[in-house]
């Protein structure tokens, strides 16, 4: 098979002729195909024909470091996974691997023969280089295979205008390839190209613009679009939802719930992951656990083992120190010395075994002899005895931030009312507010594209700007914590506890148990602030904004370059905050946790909610199905207008979160049954049609029964 040369620089096809790829504007010549095969980077899966990708022992190292190491995975035909961790800990790098790009220090991967990989690099906005074609032709360049059919059409057409004998030998060749032609797209291409472009928020404007003239933003739009164009066989996406607004994220779910092939994503957008994955990958320094479902169902999996794995470490720990004990007590007995003997020999290998891989491979279930580990002899009975003793129970759970927000007194029950205020700049009118409030103790989530003000608004409400028309009123009482001032106020070339102690006159053993709540502990204090994480500048700003006394928090985008542990600290103690909550952010998961108030900047109109995300999204999607089956959602989806932190109300929201992947799991198969059955009914097998019919049937029914629990959940 004669390889297909590819120009996008995203995407590397692997056929059994080759791989194919450009990386910045270098093609991948065939001596290098040649080395990555001479390597065994890739080899061809003959055994396993159901999987796409595999990869055995993958590591990384750094001289004497390992970012990782003994990692392998597969990935299924049909797999939607989502790989998550925290900053650093190596998700790029395997994904990088993965589509051939690096070459990691041991192990291999192997792919199956004829498939395609496509792979969008977290920093792809550096691919087009310094190329002039537009948008709209880069696009059109993933189907020159059908222009050129369209041109061999448009040549048997001009060839039968004057055919004299020979017609119908041009007629069948013609209605061979216009069927081809219309099998392969044909005559939907440029529809799909237009679809992408706007579903990926590239308006018209931009789709005759030079490559080279894109910001940043768009650029990974336009990548992002080609690649969906190309339809690979596996997608891998390294922060996909980066760049765009919540319209676009949408409209990529959608398309990727639907997509035919697998699904490898890296991502920190929760929600995101909750739409799209069946599969999560949790990657630590440790290596990578598999989880089944959604990231909602992979939390109440996660918590499930980290309480078991605590449990079996504790078992397995006092059953060694019980064991040792015996062999103290009974080492020099002659009628009991053997025995002892032999279980000191049993502890001495079982101490080796934990050294090297972890307390809980004692219930792998392998034998001595499957670890490769050689059985020289038993340690003395001293130091089978410190060995034991220092064997410390391991703690999957990262640790926990400890909010300790300083008293504040209540500002009024009206924190802000808006009313007719129009929002924007002379000559630049942005948007309407007509009769807007927020009361004390509720968390309004201010959503909209990029562009339309919400900035803007925020400015106006905390009184540095003022609305070019109509009235902002603020409550009394109030004492603002601003997130982006916060932030922004911050001196880089300051440690952590010296930037505290400039904005809290506090000793500095206060000053460090408190930072200690926010997880700076020992040496973390001193670290400089140009140095931090992201997540860590935020923790830190937390920690300043907890003792200020503030009674209503304004947050712009406080999730920006957080990881998924970081959003998960950030949450905790904004959910644990009883004061009132002015939110901006593109996280729908927090949003959802958080809002009982949804303000949307949508065609230069504010509207506003009663409810949390998800309700708000139902009652859209009510109203644009015209009220069928809606009203009764509607209804029963107006959340309180306070925030309730009683671990009552915490355990419903847990509820709800659970029976929600358990009905988005529902809805996956009820999609997945009737692919099927539709595919089993052309082929005309009627068994495995009836087979099918009852499964579906069988998935309908249930979905019914968990569509009547979470509607008695949410009207309690």
């Amino acid at each position: 098979m004669s390889a297909t040369e590819c120009s996008c620089p995203w995407l590397f096809f692997f056929a059994c002729s080759g791989i194919h790829g450009q990386i910045q504007g270098e093609r991948t010549s065939f001596v290098e195909l040649q080395a990555r095969q001479k390597n065994k980077i890739y080899a061809i899966i003959q055994e396993k024909p159901m999987s796409i990708l595999q990869a055995q022992q993958l590591g990384i190292s750094y001289g004497a470091f390992d970012l990782f190491k003994g990692i392998s995975l597969n990935v299924a035909n049909d797999a939607k996974i989502g790989l998550i961790g925290p900053n650093g800990v190596g998700k790029s790098t395997i994904m990088m691997i993965l589509a051939g790009l690096r070459t990691p220090t041991t192990g291999q991967v192997s792919m199956a023969k004829n498939r395609s990989i496509g792979y969008l690099r977290q920093e792809a906005v550096e691919a087009f280089g310094n190329r002039e074609n537009s948008v709209y032709t880069e696009m059109l360049a993933v189907f020159e295979h059908l222009h050129q059919r369209q041109a061999q059409l448009h040549e048997l057409e001009v060839q039968m205008a004057d055919a004299n004998g020979n017609l119908d030998a041009l007629l069948a060749e013609y209605g061979r390839l216009q069927e081809a032609f219309e099998l392969a797209g044909g005559y939907d291409f440029e529809v799909r190209i237009q679809q992408t472009l706007e579903g990926l928020g590239l308006g018209k404007d931009a789709w005759h613009m030079p490559l080279n003239h894109l910001s940043g933003g768009q650029k990974t739009r336009a990548l992002l679009a080609r690649l969906l164009l190309e339809k690979p066989d596996l997608l891998m996406l390294d922060e996909p939802t980066n760049h765009l607004d919540l319209d676009a994220v949408e409209w990529l779910e959608n398309t990727l719930i639907n997509w035919p092939g697998a699904v490898l994503i890296v991502s920190h957008d929760r929600y995101f992951l909750d739409n799209v994955v069946n599969t999560i990958w949790e990657m630590t320094p440790a290596g990578i656990e598999t989880y089944s479902g959604t990231y909602s169902s992979y939390l109440l999996q996660r918590q499930e083992r980290w309480e078991y794995q605590e449990r079996v470490s504790k078992e397995e720990k006092a059953r060694l120190l019980k064991d040792v004990d015996f062999i103290q007590r009974n080492w020099v007995r002659a009628s009991t010395h053997a025995r002892a003997l032999g279980l000191l020999k049993k502890v001495s290998r079982e101490l080796a075994i934990i050294e090297q891989y972890g307390l809980m491979s004692l219930r792998s279930g392998k034998k001595w002899s499957e670890y490769g580990i050689r059985a020289d002899k038993p340690l003395d009975v001293i130091e089978a005895i410190r060995g034991v003793n220092a064997i410390s129970i391991p703690t999957n759970r990262p640790p926990k931030i400890r909010p300790q927000f300083r008293h504040f007194n209540n500002s009024g029950n009206y924190v802000v009312r808006v009313q007719e205020a129009e929002i924007g700049y002379p000559g630049n009118s942005l948007f309407t507010a007509h009769d807007v409030e927020l009361k004390r103790g509720e968390c309004a989530v201010l959503m909209g594209p990029n562009g339309s003000g919400k900035t803007t608004f925020l400015k106006v409400l905390l009184g540095e700007l003022e609305p070019l028309s109509g009235e902002v009123v603020p409550g009394a009482g109030l004492q603002v914590g601003y997130f982006a001032q916060a932030q922004e106020q911050l001196k880089g070339t300051h440690t952590v506890l010296d930037e505290f102690q400039r904005h809290k006159d506090m000793e500095e053993e206060s000053a460090r148990r408190h930072l200690a709540a926010y997880l700076f502990r020992g040496e973390d204090v001193f670290k400089p602030i140009d140095g931090l994480s992201g997540g860590e500048r935020a923790r830190l700003v937390m920690a300043l904004l907890a003792l200020e006394g503030a009674n209503f928090l304004v947050l712009d985008e406080p999730t920006n370059h957080l990881d998924i542990p970081a959003r998960e600290a950030l949450q905790e103690v904004l959910e644990d905050y009883s004061g009132t909550i002015l939110l901006v952010s593109h996280d729908r998961y927090l949003i959802n946790r958080l809002a009982t108030r949804v303000w949307e900047i949508k065609d230069k109109q504010l509207i506003t909610f009663n409810g949390n995300y998800r309700e708000y999204i139902l009652r859209q999607t009510a109203l644009r199905n015209g009220g069928q089956n809606g009203n009764r959602k509607i209804l029963l989806t107006q959340a309180p207008m306070v925030r309730d932190n009683s671990r009552e109300t915490r355990q419903r929201t847990l509820d709800l979160e659970k029976l929600e992947g358990r009905i988005r799991e529902k809805e996956k198969e009820i999609q997945h049954l009737s692919q099927e059955l539709q595919k089993t009914g052309k082929s005309g097998a009627f068994e495995k049609m009836h087979e099918l019919s009852n499964k579906l049937a069988h998935a309908e029914a249930r979905m019914e029964e968990l569509m009547q629990e979470w509607e008695q959940l949410v009207a309690q």
